[in-house]
C-alpha cells in the first residue's frame, strides 16, 4: 500500500483516495467504468475539497481584525497533505489541523476530518469541522467531484441531463470575475430536469443557492449513471470548463464566493459557517453509481 494513496474495494466498486487534498481520484465499477474525470489537460485534479472558503474573495483577500491575508479561491485544503487515521478495506479518515502555514493565511485554530466510506453501492464522504480555538470560526466547505462527461466514451455529451427530485425554480446566481453578481438569472432547469449542454457554461458556473432538492442523478437515458445526495450542505454549483471539456462538477456547497458589493471583515461575509470554540459542524455527501436502472 502506497502512503500517498488508499484503495477502497467493495464487492461491486473501487475508489482511490490520495493524503494530497484527501482527495478522491478514482471511483470505478467492476465493469470497467470509470465515473471521476482523470484529471487530464483540460482541468488537472479529480475532486479537489474546498476549504476554508468556496468560490474567491474579493482581491484574493481574507481580513480579519485590521490584518489582510492572502487566500486564493477556493482555500489551501486542496494543496495541501492531510494525516492518515484510519486505513482499512472500505473506509479510510484523514485529518488537517491548523499550523504556521495555515495560519499564514487563514488566522483561526481548526481540526478538519474527512471520511470515506465504500459500499456495494456507491461511496460515502463526510466532513468535521471542529473549532478548536477560543474565538468563533467562521469557514466554508464544499465538494467539487467532476465525473467523466460523456460516462460512456464516444456518446454525446447533449444527450446527458441532471434530473432533481423538486421543481427546482428559483432563480440561479452566476459568476463575473469569480466572484458573485449582485442580479439573479432564471433557472436553465425545466421543471425537475436540466439538460446538459457546453453552451451552459459559457459565463463559469451556475449556482443554486435556494436549491430545494438535496440530491440530483446524473445521466444519458441509457447506461451508466450517477446520484449524487447531501447534507448540511445549502447551495449547489454545477460547471465545466467554458471552453468545453469532457468533465461535469456536481459540488455541494455551505457558502459562495464573495458578492461583488461584499468588501468588509472576513467574519461578516455572507454564506459562512460560525461555529463556536469547541463545537464542529458535519456535513456529508453521497456518490451512488452504477448502470441501468438506478437502485
Amino acid at each position: 500500500m502506497r502512503e500517498d494513496t488508499h484503495v477502497l474495494r467493495s464487492s461491486s466498486l473501487t475508489a482511490i483516495v490520495t493524503s494530497d487534498g484527501a482527495e478522491l481520484c478514482s471511483l470505478r465499477n467492476d465493469a470497467g467504468t470509470e465515473f471521476i474525470w482523470q484529471a487530464g489537460p483540460a482541468w488537472p485534479r479529480h475532486a479537489p475539497l474546498l476549504f476554508p472558503i468556496v468560490g474567491r474573495l474579493k482581491n484574493d483577500e481574507l481580513r480579519h481584525r485590521g490584518q489582510a491575508y492572502r487566500m486564493t479561491q477556493h482555500g489551501f485544503a486542496r494543496d495541501v497533505r492531510f494525516a492518515w487515521l484510519e486505513r482499512s478495506a472500505t473506509r479510510c479518515v484523514l485529518v488537517l489541523h491548523d499550523g504556521d502555514a495555515t495560519r499564514a493565511n487563514y488566522p483561526f485554530a481548526f481540526r478538519l476530518a474527512v471520511t470515506y466510506s465504500l459500499d456495494e453501492r456507491g461511496l460515502d464522504v463526510a466532513f468535521e469541522i471542529a473549532n478548536t480555538g477560543e474565538e468563533m470560526l467562521p469557514a466554508s466547505l464544499g465538494g467539487h467531484p467532476a465525473f467523466n462527461w460523456p460516462l460512456v466514451p464516444d456518446r454525446p455529451k447533449d444527450g446527458y441531463a441532471l434530473t432533481f427530485p423538486q421543481a427546482e425554480a428559483s432563480p440561479v446566481r452566476c459568476l463575473e470575475g469569480g466572484l458573485l453578481r449582485a442580479s439573479t438569472e432564471s433557472s436553465p432547469i425545466d421543471g425537475r430536469v436540466l439538460r446538459l449542454s457546453e453552451s451552459l457554461f459559457a459565463g463559469d458556473a451556475i449556482i443554486f443557492d435556494r436549491i430545494a432538492s438535496q440530491s440530483v442523478h446524473y445521466a444519458a437515458a441509457q447506461g451508466p449513471w450517477v446520484e449524487m445526495s447531501w447534507t448540511g450542505f445549502r447551495e449547489l454549483g454545477v460547471w465545466s470548463k467554458p471552453t468545453g471539456a469532457p468533465f461535469l462538477c456536481i459540488e455541494p456547497w455551505r457558502g459562495y464566493a464573495s458578492p461583488w458589493t461584499f468588501d468588509g471583515e472576513f467574519c461578516d461575509k455572507p454564506g459562512l459557517m460560525q461555529i463556536a470554540p469547541g463545537t464542529n459542524e458535519r456535513l456529508a455527501y453521497r456518490i451512488a453509481a452504477g448502470t441501468g436502472l438506478p437502485r
